[in-house]
């Protein structure tokens, strides 16, 4: 987005002019991330998660890249070589542990900022790429900690591998194709962890592409704010640099502690016990479970129980569990209101959290066994899941009266502060325009 007050980048060396006339990167670097990038004065913490997820991704890449060193994709050494990364391999076992504990923090992540979005409406126009990049990242980081779960090659990734690649064999007369094409054969082997082990080296630099256009989408409106009123001026905004990036490494460090509590402290907490067993197809474990990222949608997946107009189950289960996923691909049309943030839509605002609750239920569901009363609950949560995106909030998109909303950011920035609304609009009419 072009401000009209923005700072513009002018190099002062001779170095510096000769650099920006042939490959311009600090102009870019101050124009995206520097003073050169204004965004809205009111973002709170929870616009951190952004930046987070960003770090997340290159810690995720860079342990990545060292552990590929050491491994062995082979079934017959996949698990040894996890051992032998633990215990023989200089720092190997905090290597190990900061990219499965990362991997959960990852997910934290981008789920308190996927949220974020959805409270505060930053899916709706004209930031709608914005939100389907984000999606897609979404799906990608999917795929990418599936596939890095199964290389382990202990008995949850062998049958987690079974049993999710089977899900795509109850489709109609492509399912089994599919199935063998995914596998590389008829059952998890040599063929499945070698595909496996590229595609999960692959993909994270594929996110990090996905993640320069979702950046890229970012700059073209702007930033969201929790108000979501739009920025009339340069009273609205503060450069991204200093005051942001303050913020931000504040949001770090934050994170980085978290995360070294757990990774030095309580590393196998997020994982599963029967991993730490080399996998064996002759000995099925009592509950078979994915990483706990994936609990909400194991849930959904799981509630279909009986046939439905000659439909077998698994099939209705494996559609509503993509289409739970794909619904959040069409939120922006789905949620017609010209109100973004639910600060002001107290309806919308209700629901949200009852959304919130749903989801966690479905996510405690998912990581239990497949029996009662877990299956009667996760069927209740599963049908609230999709009543939410197809039934309720086009519904209050319709018929909810929003609170006024303020003129501009600074009126409701100087209103919360403790200003009268007259202070606040006469302090904001104060400020001088920039010149057309």
């Amino acid at each position: 987005m072009s401000f009209p007050w923005a700072k513009h980048y002018e190099p002062t060396t001779e170095v510096g002019k000769w650099i920006d006339s042939r490959l311009p990167l600090p102009r870019l670097i101050y124009d995206s991330v520097g003073a050169g990038y204004p965004v809205p004065k009111n973002l709170n913490y929870f616009y951190n998660f952004g930046v987070l997820a960003g770090v997340a991704l290159v810690v995720q890449i860079i342990t990545g890249i060292i552990l590929a060193m050491h491994y062995t994709p082979n079934v017959g050494l996949a698990f040894n070589s996890v051992e032998h990364i633990m215990r023989d391999v200089n720092s190997g076992w905090m290597l190990r542990y900061m990219h499965a504990v990362g991997a959960s923090f990852f997910f934290i992540v981008v789920y308190l900022h996927i949220f974020r979005g959805l409270y505060y409406g930053s899916y709706k126009p004209p930031r709608e790429v914005l939100w389907l990049l984000g999606m897609v990242i979404y799906l990608l980081m999917m795929a990418t900690g599936f596939m890095g779960y199964v290389l382990v090659w202990g008995q949850m990734s062998f049958w987690g591998a079974t049993v999710i690649t089977n899900l795509f064999s109850a489709i109609p007369v492509v399912g089994e194709a599919i199935h063998t094409w995914l596998l590389g054969g008829f059952s998890p082997d040599n063929a499945t962890l070698n595909r496996f082990f590229s595609l999960h080296y692959l993909l994270p630099f594929v996110i990090f592409g996905v993640v320069i256009l979702h950046v890229w989408a970012l700059h073209i409106p702007g930033s969201n704010n929790p108000t979501g009123v739009d920025i009339k001026g340069p009273q609205d905004t503060v450069p991204f640099h200093p005051y942001y990036t303050a913020k931000d490494f504040f949001g770090l460090g934050v994170y980085f502690t978290l995360f070294a509590i757990v990774v030095f402290y309580l590393p196998n907490a997020l994982g599963e016990p029967d991993n730490y067993i080399a996998a064996n197809p002759l000995s099925t474990p009592a509950h078979i479970v994915p990483e706990w990222y994936y609990w909400p949608f194991y849930a959904i997946l799981r509630a279909f129980t009986v046939n439905f107009l000659w439909v077998p189950a698994k099939l209705w289960g494996v559609l509503a569990m993509f289409s739970a996923i794909l619904l959040l691909f069409f939120l922006p049309w789905l949620d017609k209101s010209p109100v973004r943030s639910n600060n002001y839509r107290p309806l919308s605002k209700l629901f949200f959290w009852v959304f919130v609750v749903d989801c966690l239920i479905l996510g405690l569901c998912g990581g239990k066994p497949a029996a009662e009363p877990w299956l009667r609950i996760s069927q209740f949560a599963a049908a609230y899941y999709f009543a939410h995106f197809l039934i309720i909030l086009p519904i209050i998109s319709r018929i909810e009266r929003p609170l006024p909303l303020p003129k501009s950011i600074s009126e409701a920035v100087l209103t919360n502060a403790g200003h009268s609304v007259e202070a606040a609009r006469a302090a904001v009419a104060a400020v001088p325009q920039p010149a057309a």
